[in-house]
């Protein structure tokens, strides 16, 4: 088989389903999206509690792990990543956030300042609509509480605030990137689904198609752009010649573009929480909470409500980690649901959860091939608190989250710090409690940064570097991470790819 469009799109997550619908509304030429896994027809992605399955499905979810983290006592962490349409907008809590308006002005990128990105941010809006939680648990909307003088609005990662969070969902029901940009599929748009891009096809240094991993190949007239994420796009460009040479030599692959920065710079929010467990308090397994339990599912089928309408994440916070008069540094999720410490999915009880993250972190890890094969899961080493500061941050995040928990006004739902417990006091006992359970937010960014250095792989209007016809539009292109959730960030980069790329091909 040997298909042909103008464009080929490889990925079909929170940015390609963008990119791909808006290269075909901008009359840009024929569009054809590839997607590894299979469709978002499922029960289970459309309902938002479903997540909770759909995480660690190894249909669904890439299932990548990270090397030993050295700071974290040499533990592997999840990398979850969406494998369907919609990719990770499919599995993910669909908490929406811009991020802050100077994340994009600290970027100092042509096209990418604030006044750029708004409109971007704008349209996809439009189409996605999104919005406060309805139907929220009594625990998460009490959690504005804890600055009263900022309203019940959704909180901000502008100023300290707290809240129930806005999220891309229209009555109960997720609506992803897919949702909002692919139905009804686009004129002049074809997608493929199951179908795993091995490598991309070149003549000379023109991109011209992509090999599959079943050996079909897939012709493109105008060109490639990959939108695979920031763990896919750079593994497809390394087998495909263009990376740092001395290690794809190693490998044998034949070197196209020696290009040393690529798989740099991936960093993600990292992030450690504290558990509270007590009766009446939050969602749970208990005896007085089975009846709620049961009608659940008829309840979500007949009116997408209750407990099955639940994103998990309903609420956080943005606070200074050391309560300076500056802007937030860290960034609370909260879930009104007993999580379990133990190692174990299911526990008896009720309470909920908060975190702290990180907002901007220092530290910086980087993604390394260890095999041309490209059912090789590449080496992904997150480098979590490479950079001591991060750590510091964090630890006087949780001080600070403690005192705010405290303060809010959760009333007889108050339930007491279960885990990791009020005798983890110390910064030294919290460093510990980071190192044992400190984990990420599943926001992995940067392995493509762009910028206006010739090193860097990808220039500001998103072509790499020495290669003609081919480009990157996902969370991997940013230079730096934005200061909250990634997802919308990652549909804008989408948006203002497809934008670039019809302006720049005639």
């Amino acid at each position: 088989m040997s298909l042909t469009a103008d464009f080929i799109v490889v990925g079909a997550g929170s940015a390609g389903c963008i990119a791909a619908a808006e290269l075909a509304r901008r009359e840009a030429g024929s569009v054809l999206l590839i997607e590894a896994g299979p469709t978002d027809r499922s029960p289970l992605v459309k309902m938002p509690f479903g997540l909770i399955w759909l995480i660690g499905s190894a249909r669904r979810d890439w299932c990548y792990q990270s090397t030993p983290q050295k700071h974290l006592g040499g533990r592997r962490l999840a990398v979850t990543r969406g494998r369907m349409v919609g990719g990770s907008g499919s599995i993910n809590s669909m908490v929406w956030f811009r991020g802050r308006r100077d994340d994009f002005d600290n970027w100092e990128l042509p096209g990418w300042s604030w006044a750029d990105v708004a409109p971007a941010f704008e349209a996809i809006e439009a189409r996605l609509t999104p919005s406060q939680m309805n139907g929220a648990h009594p625990l998460s909307e009490a959690l504005h509480s804890m600055f009263p003088g900022r309203g019940t609005e959704p909180p901000t990662p502008e100023y300290e605030s707290a809240g129930v969070f806005a999220f891309n969902m229209v009555g109960g029901r997720r609506r992803s990137a897919a949702d909002g940009f692919l139905k009804p599929t686009p004129e002049g748009l074809t997608v493929m689904t199951g179908q795993e891009v091995d490598r991309i096809l070149f003549e000379g240094d023109w991109a011209k198609g992509v090999m599959l991993t079943d050996g079909t190949t897939l012709r493109a007239g105008k060109g490639v752009v990959l939108s695979a994420g920031s763990i896919g796009s750079p593994s497809i460009l390394m087998r495909s010649g263009i990376g740092p040479a001395d290690q794809l030599a190693g490998l044998g692959i034949d070197i196209l573009h020696d290009s040393e920065e690529v798989g740099e710079n991936l960093h993600d929010h990292p992030a450690a929480g504290l558990h509270f467990a007590g009766p009446g308090s939050g969602y749970g397994l208990t005896p007085a909470q089975v009846p709620a339990w049961a009608l659940a599912p008829f309840q979500y089928a007949a009116l997408h409500r209750g407990r099955f309408a639940s994103p998990t994440v309903e609420a956080g916070a943005f606070f200074n980690a050391h309560a300076l008069d500056a802007a937030p540094d860290v960034q609370t999720h909260f879930i009104p649901f007993m999580l379990g410490w133990q190692g174990k999915r299911y526990v008896y009880g009720s309470g909920y959860f908060a975190d702290v993250g990180i907002c901007r972190p220092k530290s910086r890890g980087a993604l390394r091939l260890t095999s041309r094969d490209p059912r090789v899961a590449p080496e992904i080493d997150l480098g979590l608190f490479n950079d001591s500061s991060d750590l510091d941050t964090l630890v006087a995040g949780l001080k600070r989250l403690r005192v705010l928990m405290d303060e809010a006004d959760f009333g007889p739902r108050r339930a007491p710090e279960a885990f990791p417990g009020p005798s983890v006091q110390s910064d030294e006992a919290l460093r510990a409690h980071v190192r044992d359970c400190g984990a990420t937010a599943y926001h992995p960014v940067g392995t493509l940064r762009m910028s206006n250095v010739v090193s860097a792989p990808v220039d500001p209007r998103l072509s790499v570097r020495g290669i003609g016809g081919l480009w990157v539009a996902d969370a991997s292109v940013m230079p730096v991470v934005t200061s909250a959730n990634t997802n919308a960030p990652s549909m804008m980069i989408g948006w203002k790819g497809a934008q670039f790329i019809s302006e720049d091909v005639t």
